[in-house]
Formats: structure tokens, sequence, C-alpha cells
């Protein structure tokens, strides 16, 4: 079973470099499952319930998001409008997990492709340099106590690289792969740990790199100069698609590679 997972979708250039290679890649490389991470496609921020219908029908199967999740307000209704049995493509946008009891919407999802295989992908958060959350050790603990998929996907959307490794080695064994996002640089350290779960620190972004991680750079560099806030705009030059793909025994659930992606215009 081979799983693509595409990093943060960031604003307009990121949806078009994603238009432009994600069926091409699904098919060329015989891809079963697509997670994508889009809490940044609708203009840097947020994601919106239209540009989720796009990205179901470029070709994704779960999306899922991080700490820009409510940046516009609509998805809110869009996510709450399935129940949680549900198996449409609203239940299929996720929250991360560790957010408070009561939060809208679901933090994992469980799911069985047309051949019959069964997968789940949970959705996580950090706390290290980002808002106080519930612990995502413990609360990764709790879904694999319910989950029956073997093949399960961890987004682990977190700031602090160490937070990140941590986690991969917590769950290394238990889970199919463990992948960060949120920092939108991609690293050179994925491998298969000796448990069999495929590991990245993060997979990067999938949008503009003439930017400061997908901002107009001239923004970002006065930020830094003076302190004064500003207007941040989601840039536009240079898209790149960054993704991993994991191929793993879909009985057992265990990795046997990862490999890192990035796809320019």
């Amino acid at each position: 079973m081979r799983i693509l997972f595409v990093g943060d979708v960031f604003g307009q250039a990121g949806r078009r470099i994603v238009s432009e290679h994600l069926g091409q890649v699904i098919e060329q490389r015989g891809v079963d499952l697509v997670v994508v991470n889009a809490e940044n496609a609708a203009g840097g921020f947020g994601l919106t319930p239209g540009i989720a219908e796009e990205l179901f029908d470029l070709g994704a199967h779960v999306i899922t998001t991080g700490n820009h999740v409510w940046d516009k307000r609509e998805i809110i209704e869009y996510m709450q409008s399935v129940p949680a049995d549900s198996h449409s493509r609203a239940r299929r946008v996720l929250r991360p997990a560790n957010y408070v009891a009561g939060t809208p919407g679901y933090g994992y999802y469980e799911g069985e492709l047309p051949q019959g295989q069964k997968y789940a992908v949970i959705d996580l958060q950090g706390r290290v340099f980002m808002a106080s959350l519930d612990d995502p050790f413990r609360v990764v603990d709790s879904l694999l106590e319910k989950i029956k998929a073997k093949v399960i996907f961890v987004d682990l959307h977190a700031e602090a690289t160490s937070e990140k490794v941590a986690l991969g080695w917590y769950l290394d064994g238990r889970v199919t792969a463990v992948i960060g996002t949120h920092t939108h640089v991609p690293t050179a350290d994925e491998r298969v740990l000796p448990g069999g779960t495929a590991y990245q620190t993060d997979v990067g972004m999938s949008g503009p790199f003439d930017s400061v991680i997908g901002v107009e750079k001239e923004q970002i560099i006065n930020r830094f100069l003076t302190g004064m806030p500003g207007k941040f705009e989601a840039a536009k030059g240079d898209p790149r698609m960054c993704a991993a793909l994991i191929e793993c025994d879909g009985a057992t659930g265990r990795a046997i590679s990862i490999q890192r992606l990035m796809l320019g215009e």
C-alpha cells in the first residue's frame, strides 16, 4: 500500500502547484491513500469549504489542519454539518485531536479504500512554542485504543523539532507513519524507525518558495527590522509541491520505505 502526504498547501500558488502535480503523482506512483494538510490553503491562513472540495476533487481522501484551522470561520459549520460516524467529505476534514473537549470537528478518521483496505488518519498539534492544548502523547494513546485499522497515519503539526522527534520515537511500531508539518521547511531526515514507523520531522510546504515560509519577503523582513505589525500576504513565486511517499504493508501497517518529493513548475 502506498500513502502520499502533501505538506501545508499555502495560498493560491500552493493550490495551483498541487493541482498541476497531484493527479500525475497518484497515477505514476500507484498511490492508494492521499492525505493533504491544507490549513493555509485559503490565502495563506485557514481553509474554506470550497477549497476543501477542490482538494477532494483532485484526489485527497483526508485533509488535515493545524493552528490556523479556524482562520476562516465558515469551515466550522462545514465540519459540524456531519455526525461522527459519517464518511462524507466534511467528516474527512480534521482538526488537531488534542484540541480541548467540545471543539468543533474531529481529530481522527477511520475509513476504507475501494479495494477494502482499512486505514486511519490522526491529526495532532504540538505544545512547545504553540498554544496550550491537551497532551498529544496521551491523546494519541487514547485514540490508538479505539482505532481498529492497522494502517495509521499521523500528521504532527508542531514547531519544535525535539517534540516531533520524541513523538516519532514514542509511536514507533504503533503507527505506520509520523510526519511533521507547520514549519514549511522540508527536513532531510526521512527514515523508517526500527519498529516499522516511517518518520520525517517536516514534510515542508506546498507553496511559494520565493517567500519567507509562504509570505511576501518584504513584509516579513520589514517586520524583523521595525517590529511593527502589518498585513501579511501570500507570495506567489517559485511554487513547489512538497510531499512524502510512504510504502507500507497493508496487513500489518508496518512501513517499508519513505521518500521525499519536491516538485516545481
